[in-house]
């Protein structure tokens, strides 16, 4: 990816953040995996007390995003009810996770090459 790409998706990964930070999102990581993966430039990580928040989250970001920058996710996979939600925004992926599953999942480990950029405790 080209340089200016890689800037506007850090631009975008801390906007997921601060919308994520907005509705309370707990122990939030933004991992970059740009020399790791071609899957995406960043992962967002946060964790949400309940499945009702989880869906606050998410909405969260989107519209966040829809109305700063006019920017929808590619796709929003699962649901709050199953405990992890992924939003796609093709450079930045975003995992919601209830803390259950985040343990479960355990993201940070599997990427624990990845450099933390950013952590909100």
């Amino acid at each position: 990816m080209s340089e200016n790409v890689s800037a506007d998706a850090l631009v975008l990964a801390r906007a997921i953040v601060d919308a994520a930070a907005e509705k309370k999102a707990d122990d939030t990581v933004l991992l970059d995996l740009r020399t790791l993966s071609t899957v995406a430039d960043y992962f967002v990580i946060c964790s949400g007390g309940s499945e009702r928040q989880l869906k606050a989250i998410a909405d969260g970001i989107e519209e966040s995003l829809g109305r700063s920058a006019h920017i929808k996710p590619k796709a929003v996979i699962g649901t709050s009810g199953g405990g992890w939600v992924l939003m796609d925004y093709i450079d930045v992926v975003v995992h919601i996770f209830l803390p259950s599953q985040r343990a479960y999942y355990s993201l940070e480990a599997l990427w624990q090459q990845a450099p933390v950029l950013l952590r909100v405790q």
